[in-house]
C-alpha cells in the first residue's frame, strides 16, 4: 500500500457506454490497488433520484421516536437501527468500546417472506412515507446495476475474466442504509465515534453523502485523509470479500466518521455483495492463493452478531 494525501478521482463514463475500458481499468487498478477508495464520477445515476433518496432519510429521521422504534431491526437486518445500538467490536484499527453515534434505516433485497435456507431473507420493514418504498427500490435497482459494472471493472483491472464470478451477484446481496448523524461535541472523547474505524466486510460501498464531511480514510502511515463531498461523484471502495477475491491485489482501507461539523450529517452508503450462499476465494489468475476459502453467508453471520444489539440478542 502506497501513502497518500488526497482520493483519487476516476471518471467512469466509458465504463457506462460500453467503450473500451482498458485505459480506465489501468486507472482502476492504480487507485484501488494504491489507495482502495476513490471518486467515481460520469456513472449514470440521475442526480434527481440520489436527491430523492436524501430526502426520503431525513423524512424518516425526522419522524417521531416511536414510529421508527415500530420498525426497529429485526433478525433479517432490515429496518430502524437506533443510535447507540452498534458497535465496530471487531475494528482492528481502535479499541472500540463506545458504540457509533449514529442510526440509520437498512434496506436489503425485497423478499416475499423469509427463506429459513437462505440467511438474512425476508421483506423489508418499511414506514408510512408517501413515495418512500418506491424511492429506496428504484435507487437499489439503479446501484446494484452499477455495483455489477464496477464488479466487472475491478476483475478485469487486475486481469480476471468477470463472467463467471459476476454469476455470485445474479441474486446479490444488496444494503441501502440511510445513515444520520447527530453532530458531536469537539470536546467529545477521542474514542467517541459517528463510525468508529473499521473496514467494509465486503466488495463494493457506493457513498452519496452530504456535503458536512467527516468521513476520513487512513493511509498506511496512519494520517487520516478527508473525505469530503465532490458534486456529482459517488465514493467507492473495496471491502474484505472483493480483496480475497482479487488475492490481496484490490485493497481494503480503514476509514471512520467523525461529525464535528456542529451540523447533523446524512449519508446513503449502498453495499454491493454476492449471494450469502458464495464461497469467497483468490479468483484464478491472481496468484498461489494467499487467503482460505470462507462461506459469505457464514461469515457475515459473525460480524452482525459480534456488532449490532438485535443480533446478539436472538444468538444468546
Amino acid at each position: 500500500m502506497t501513502e497518500f494525501t488526497e482520493i483519487p478521482v476516476l471518471d467512469v463514463g466509458a465504463l457506462i457506454r460500453g467503450d473500451d475500458t482498458t485505459q480506465l481499468e489501468a486507472q482502476f487498478a492504480k487507485a484501488y490497488g494504491e489507495t482502495g477508495f476513490g471518486y467515481i464520477i460520469n456513472h449514470g445515476i440521475d442526480q434527481a433520484l440520489i436527491d430523492a433518496v436524501f430526502q426520503a432519510s431525513a423524512q424518516f429521521h425526522a419522524l417521531p421516536l416511536d414510529q421508527k422504534m415500530a420498525l426497529e431491526l429485526n433478525e433479517n437486518h432490515r429496518g430502524y437501527i437506533p443510535i447507540n445500538t452498534s458497535t465496530d467490536v471487531n475494528s482492528a484499527h481502535a479499541e472500540v468500546k463506545k458504540p457509533n453515534q449514529s442510526a440509520s434505516f437498512m434496506m436489503m433485497r425485497e423478499d416475499a417472506q423469509p427463506d429459513p435456507d437462505i440467511y438474512l431473507s425476508g421483506p423489508n420493514q418499511w414506514p408510512d412515507l408517501p413515495e418512500f418504498q418506491e424511492t429506496l427500490g428504484a435507487y437499489a435497482a439503479a446501484m446494484s446495476e452499477l455495483g455489477r459494472k464496477l464488479f466487472g471493472l475491478a476483475l478485469r483491472s487486475v486481469g480476471v475474466d468477470p463472467t463467471e464470478p459476476l454469476r455470485a451477484f445474479d441474486d446479490p446481496t444488496i444494503w441501502l442504509r440511510l445513515l444520520h448523524y447527530p453532530p458531536t461535541s469537539p470536546l467529545s472523547p477521542d474514542d467517541l465515534y459517528g463510525s468508529a474505524p473499521h473496514n467494509d466486510f465486503g466488495c463494493l460501498t457506493l457513498l452519496a453523502q452530504d456535503d458536512v464531511g467527516g468521513l476520513q480514510v487512513k493511509t498506511p502511515a496512519g494520517n487520516w485523509v478527508d473525505a469530503p463531498k465532490i458534486d456529482g461523484s459517488f465514493v467507492v471502495n473495496v471491502g474484505d470479500m472483493l480483496h480475497r477475491m482479487t488475492n490481496g491485489q484490490l485493497l481494503s482501507t480503514p476509514h471512520r466518521v467523525i461529525n464535528t461539523s456542529g451540523r447533523e450529517r446524512y449519508s446513503c452508503p449502498f453495499f454491493f455483495d454476492p449471494n450469502v450462499g458464495y464461497d469467497v476465494t483468490p479468483l484464478d489468475g491472481t496468484g498461489a492463493p494467499q487467503f482460505p476459502p470462507l462461506n459469505f453467508g457464514e461469515f457475515l453471520r459473525g460480524e452482525l452478531e459480534a456488532g449490532y444489539d438485535k443480533h446478539k440478542k436472538k444468538s444468546a
